[in-house]
């Protein structure tokens, strides 16, 4: 299995010579020994995040490379969860959400007028990370599959938790073990598609009590917003597109 520590605010997710695949800065496929998720402070404006995430591991002790997330969560909030081989890590804040405008979808209520567009703005720290791990061997177009389901799982569990459907920074780290048992595919039909979309659902859930207030008494206080206009950050993704049959 992976092993997850945290140390002076950064998140370590190791196993020995995993296949990664990010959507992070500086994303993509790797081999490397960890994944992490660093909490950065309030006012964060580094541009240079490799030497920042460098500096940051070295603080914390890890040795390790490997792909990296940033969040403005804490991860006193980070929850885990496990299921048939599979490990997922999340830490979940929403304070820039993102919504797509729904024609009669209830949960539009919370994209009101006051929200934002999208536009070429740097996202918000405030995010919902996941690090993804299998003990199963799965190649590239499988752990890309892999990454599908874990965002799909998130994105049903944000609406119904929250009635948005991520936020402006959202990023996923998928890991597989190659000297495991192979898996030819990762969808949801599949056991590392299904235990997947639970560690998921289950971890978010988790991190997002621990954030919000319901968990051990130990979350912030702080409430999800009711509205992208009530956010601290947010964006609406609205308007139209032009649709047609292919060929036309």
């Amino acid at each position: 299995m992976f092993e997850s520590r945290v140390s002076a605010d950064v998140l370590r997710v190791r196993r020995p010579d995993t296949r990664w695949l990010s959507t992070g800065f500086a994303g993509g496929y790797q081999r490397a020994d960890a994944a992490y998720n660093c909490t950065v402070p309030e006012g964060f404006d580094r541009t240079d995040l490799s030497a920042y995430v460098a500096e940051r591991r070295e603080r914390a002790g890890f040795s390790d490379e490997g792909p990296a997330m940033l969040t403005g969560v804490e991860l006193r909030h980070a929850r885990r969860a496990r299921l048939d081989g599979v490990e997922v890590v999340a830490t979940a804040g929403i304070s820039n959400p993102a919504h797509l405008s729904m024609d009669g979808e209830r949960a539009a209520e919370r994209a009101d007028s006051g929200g934002g567009e999208t536009g070429d703005d740097p996202p918000r720290p405030g995010t919902v990370n996941l690090v993804v791990g299998t003990t199963r061997a799965l190649d590239e177009g499988a752990l890309a599959t892999l990454l599908a389901t874990a965002v799909e799982a998130k994105t049903a569990t944000l609406l119904a938790e929250t009635g948005f459907t991520g936020t402006t920074s959202d990023a996923v780290v998928v890991g597989s073990d190659p000297s495991g048992e192979p898996a030819a595919f990762a969808g949801s039909a599949t056991p590392v598609g299904r235990a997947t979309r639970v560690c998921v659902r289950d971890a978010v859930r988790a991190s997002l009590a621990a954030r919000y207030g319901g968990m051990a008494g130990d979350g912030s206080g702080d409430a999800v917003p009711e509205s992208v206009a009530a956010a601290e950050y947010g964006v609406r993704s609205s308007g139209r597109a032009a649709v047609s049959r292919v060929g036309q």
